[in-house]
């Protein structure tokens, strides 16, 4: 039996130190019709979900939480428990497909059965019909939950996003050599101090990223409506763009893809905050940005391998290049400042520490009022070609991320085909202009790739920095192919 490591249960707990909330991420995918025959598509999806040992699996805690749980098979695996048939409402358009993902993300997944759920949406318009997958992010990151979706499509698929990644992760990677077999002993000696240099580097690195963390956690921001206690109810919007705009402006200004994605998520929250009658200020919008520590031998697990970085996003800043040179900048620092190095130290640190004594101090720190971050932004690289499930094709993907930890609002960024996707949930009072929000990021990718093709005369081009992180290059290079 397989017991899940303390990152995969620290999901558990975060989500029981607040009854408001429900840590499952979620993505839609919109289908060209006709809908298949309904015991014909449950037999299909029963049949993939069988190859994936999480999703015929449950968590079996342990008394007083002594040990860390385990996944165990269930034994009565009823597929009628977990695949649901839902109708929109005509005419079955974008606002009917947010209102029902919203809903359906709502409620906690039954501990006492597999942590997953798979709605069959009919009535969209133009004949189109959905599938939405909801998973406990207890079972999977980000990456990991792409790779169980694109396993459920027809022609193995997941093996082919899987190889994709390894592909951009294996021409992204730098790491320090080991020590080459040699019998002369002052190369060996010399490899050795190498390698130990390196060792004292990433540690004094590491140890100032968690000082950056620390900081960034209990440090308040200035009190903002984005903050605060959130409600059981949310609410859900997306907009897709042209991944060719993003790749232009990214080109353009000579920055990443993520710089451009950030950039845009900022200009569209500053709006927020003046919609509210609030000033945007540098601190206002501390931004959980998770990043993927995940191996190229790992790229096909099932769990969770994600770092963090805390960057504030220039709310502050009107004009939207100068955002964007500003997110390239703050990211830029925030890599080369260990922040990365930090959270993956932690989570090595929380496996040396009785289960016990960890599970209650994730489900303490989850559970305090903190106000020194605002919101979250992460970006999952999606299938590069279009997918299909029996023989219908998915025209479109849109992730769904959770609300919690007081964030009251979250936004997933996936690229699917030819395309960049962002998905927003927020809390439901918080946020009735969440439409408003989505809109905000499509807008100012229209903005800046118009700036980008029609650059002012006087305006210059965004120089090198000379602290840009080594896979910065490579990301902006992956534009074109849709790897990010």
């Amino acid at each position: 039996m397989a017991r899940l490591s303390t990152l995969d249960a620290g999901f558990l707990d975060a989500e029981d130190a607040d009854p408001h909330i429900s840590l499952a991420v979620g993505a839609v995918s919109v289908l060209d019709g006709p809908l298949p025959d309904h015991d014909q598509l449950v037999d299909a999806i029963g049949e993939r979900i069988s190859a994936i040992p999480r999703l015929r699996q449950i968590v079996r805690r342990k008394p007083l939480d002594l040990f860390a749980p385990e996944w165990v098979n269930d034994p009565a695996l009823d597929l009628a428990h977990h695949i649901r048939r839902a109708a929109l409402p005509h005419p079955g358009d974008d606002a009917a497909l947010f209102r029902f993902a919203a809903e359906a993300m709502e409620p906690r997944l039954d501990r006492e059965r597999p942590l997953w759920q798979c709605w069959i949406i009919e009535g969209l318009a133009d004949g189109r019909w959905a599938l939405l997958m909801k998973v406990h992010h207890c079972i999977a990151d980000g990456i990991a939950t792409m790779h169980l979706l694109a396993g459920l499509s027809d022609g193995g698929e997941g093996d082919r996003y899987v190889n994709a990644l390894r592909a951009a992760h294996a021409g992204n990677s730098v790491g320090h050599p080991l020590p080459m077999l040699t019998l002369n002993p002052l190369r060996w000696a010399h490899s050795v101090w190498d390698t130990a240099s390196a060792m004292s580097a990433s540690a004094a690195l590491a140890v100032g990223g968690t000082i950056q963390l620390v900081d960034g956690l209990k440090r308040a921001g200035p009190k903002s409506t984005l903050n605060g206690p959130v409600t059981a109810m949310r609410r859900y919007s997306a907009v897709q763009v042209p991944l060719a705009d993003v790749a232009a402006v990214s080109q353009a200004f000579d920055v990443t893809l993520n710089d451009v994605a950030l950039s845009a998520i900022t200009d569209s929250f500053r709006a927020a905050l003046k919609r509210r009658g609030e000033e945007p200020h540098r601190r206002t919008l501390r931004t959980l940005v998770p990043v993927s520590v995940r191996s190229t031998d790992a790229m096909d697990q099932i769990d969770n391998r994600v770092s963090v970085m805390l960057p504030y996003l220039p709310v502050d800043e009107a004009d939207q290049v100068e955002q964007l040179q500003a997110v390239h900048r703050r990211m830029a620092r925030a890599k080369s400042g260990g922040q990365r190095q930090a959270g993956s130290s932690v989570v090595a640190a929380l496996k040396l520490v009785p289960f016990a004594f960890a599970s209650r101090a994730i489900r303490i720190l989850t559970a305090l009022p903190q106000r020194g971050i605002v919101t979250l932004a992460t970006n999952v690289p999606g299938p590069q070609r279009h997918l299909q499930v029996l023989g219908r094709e998915v025209v479109r993907m849109l992730p769904i991320p959770p609300v919690a930890l007081r964030l009251r609002a979250a936004v997933a960024i996936l690229s699917y085909g030819e395309d960049l996707v962002f998905g927003v949930t927020t809390d439901f009072d918080a946020f009735p202009d969440v439409d408003e929000l989505a809109r905000g990021i499509a807008h100012a990718i229209a903005h800046l790739t118009a700036v980008a093709r029609h650059p002012h005369p006087g305006r210059p081009a965004l120089a090198l920095m000379e602290w840009r992180a080594f896979d910065e290059s490579h990301e902006t290079r992956s534009a074109a192919k849709g790897t990010r």
